[in-house]
């Protein structure tokens, strides 16, 4: 599988007051707020960029990620990104050492179904070791995405 760092996903219990932090202290460059819901899935995130790094700061306002944060509190890496520029292909290599993909909400993903609410393909990797997860996008679609969320 052909895979290249993306980013990490970390909870926060107020998206503004972490952006905030974040630009002040490490003079991250801090995208629009951006929201995605699905399944029972409600987030508020931002994207923090220093140099060519980045990591989303997310808000959970309900579903599996609320109750994680409420369990664990905020400053969690609780997702590793990886992009690919091949989704499908991904796909199917997990698909045939075994691994079903899934969706955000932990359930299993059709292959016809990769399709997200921000607009790019990305499938989850089931968790194994507690709550940290796998996620895997398509390369244009998350560079188009983040470039589009700085504008």
């Amino acid at each position: 599988m052909d895979l290249k760092f993306s980013h990490v996903d970390v909870l926060v219990n107020n998206l503004e007051e972490a952006c905030a932090y974040y630009a002040r202290i490490l003079k991250a460059r801090i995208s629009k707020t951006l929201v995605w819901e699905r399944g029972g899935l409600h987030v508020r995130y931002a994207i923090a960029l220093i140099g060519q790094e980045r990591f989303m700061l997310v808000q959970p306002l309900a579903g599996n990620l609320k109750e994680l944060l409420d369990a664990s509190g905020e400053g969690m890496i609780y997702r590793h990104c990886y992009s690919t520029p091949d989704i499908e292909k991904a796909y199917d290599e997990l698909m045939v050492a075994g691994v079903q993909p899934e969706d955000e909400n932990g359930k299993p993903l059709a292959r016809a179904n990769l399709q997200s609410p921000s607009g790019g393909r990305i499938i989850w990797l089931p968790k194994r070791f507690g709550h940290f997860s796998i996620e895997i996008l398509e390369d244009k679609a998350i560079e188009a995405f983040v470039e589009a969320a700085f504008s």
